[in-house]
């Protein structure tokens, strides 16, 4: 596995660093492909709007192409499969969730100079639009439709419940490196319902390179490790979490997980 340093994730494009996370969950993940993919949108998206001068103007305009003429869409069918999640799928169907197209998005406003960035608001992934420090908008990728923030907090209630406080750190930029933990969640899980659990492992050690030591990883990762049939390491993870979330709901029910498990006899793998 690639070594994956912080300061690096958060220097490069975002879409860059889930480029090269997607090249190590799926070893016949294209990114030379999506890479050139990408180039292409970016020269189509520059010509087409190389003579609106206007900041707002180029941005509606850019948002009228990318979910209009180019039809780019949120999934709603199938929105919790893997692939909504990776890039190269995200390209040739144009359809995705708020991460994968607005990581996309944002690519492509970073390369038309606007004043764009992501949130990773708890709901969903977000861009915000700096027009000065008393105008900031917010787009949800999904559809490329402006929400305020009133919306935003509904959402937070829906998501959290009626007494879900709303701060507002929440609507700050986030780094890379924080967006890329939250997107390879998302693939992991899409991946372990689909029964991919060896492409759902790699995600997991990904998240472990970011997130050292995290147990409910780890406790994810002996999840994985038990569908995989290495019963030894699924102790082990399973141990870590009770030993560090001895209060967790999920402790007692691992712990009787972990007396089976150690009744198998020890399988190499």
């Amino acid at each position: 596995m690639m070594p994956f340093n912080e300061q690096d994730l958060n220097q490069m494009p975002l879409v860059d660093g889930a480029i090269a996370f997607m090249a190590e969950v799926d070893i016949d993940f294209p990114a030379t492909w999506v890479e050139l993919r990408l180039t292409q949108l970016v020269q189509e998206a520059e010509q087409t709007l190389m003579h609106e001068l206007n900041p707002r103007l180029r941005l509606e305009g850019l948002l009228r192409l990318f979910y209009h003429e180019w039809g780019f869409q949120g999934d709603q069918q199938q929105y919790f499969s893997s692939d909504n999640a990776f890039l190269d799928k995200v390209l040739e169907r144009r359809k995705g969730i708020p991460v994968s197209l607005g990581a996309i998005l944002l690519y492509l406003a970073k390369h038309l100079e606007l004043p764009v960035e992501n949130v990773g608001f708890p709901t969903q992934f977000l861009l915000k639009v700096i027009w000065s420090q008393d105008e900031i908008q917010y787009i949800n990728p999904f559809d490329g439709e402006f929400v305020s923030v009133h919306i935003l907090r509904s959402w937070l209630i829906g998501h959290r419940g009626p007494f879900a406080e709303f701060k507002p750190e929440f609507l700050d930029a986030q780094q890379n490196n924080v967006i890329l933990s939250r997107w390879l969640t998302v693939m992991k899980s899409a991946l372990l319902r689909e029964e991919q659990f060896t492409d759902a492992l790699r995600c997991s050690d990904l998240a472990l390179a970011l997130n050292p030591g995290d147990p409910h990883e780890i406790r994810d990762r002996g999840y994985i490790y038990q569908q995989l049939d290495c019963l030894h390491a699924a102790a082990v993870d399973y141990s870590y979490f009770i030993e560090q979330c001895p209060e967790d709901p999920a402790a007692d029910l691992l712990k009787l997980q972990v007396d089976a498990l150690s009744e198998e006899p020890l399988t190499l793998h």
